[in-house]
């Protein structure tokens, strides 16, 4: 049984940067798309980016465009979510996913994953 395992999180400043990590533990795990989410208080979980199974194919929620990016490394079963030009809005508890094997529907939606880690919180400040 796989374990996801998310790091990075903290307090940033406005316009500031941090990196995130989601670590695989156990079994082999990087042939699976994965994707980040994030879930402010009082609010659903929502999409942020997604990387299919190679790192070619990269996907983002609109108002992340040029700010986040997501990025995979293989050997390391580790999938990042690097962010730029941090806002306040951006503050939530960041989940690393698994998608569902074969799963066809959109990347977008949280039906669509089968393994979460346990998330990391981001906070930044104004």
């Amino acid at each position: 049984q796989v374990q996801l395992i998310e790091s990075g999180g903290g307090l940033v400043q406005a316009g500031g940067s941090l990196s995130l990590s989601c670590a695989a533990s156990g079994r082999a795990f990087s042939t699976y798309p994965m994707g980040w989410f994030r879930q402010a208080p009082g609010k659903e979980r929502e999409f942020v980016a997604a990387i299919g199974w190679s790192d070619s194919g990269t996907y983002y929620a609109d108002s992340l465009k040029g700010r986040f990016t997501i990025s995979r490394e293989k050997a390391k079963n580790t999938v990042y979510l690097q962010m730029n030009s941090l806002k306040p809005e951006d503050t939530a508890v960041y989940y690393c996913a698994r998608r569902r094997a074969q799963y066809g529907g959109v990347v977008t939606t949280t039906v669509g994953y089968d393994l979460w880690g346990q998330g990391t919180r981001v906070t930044v400040s104004s």
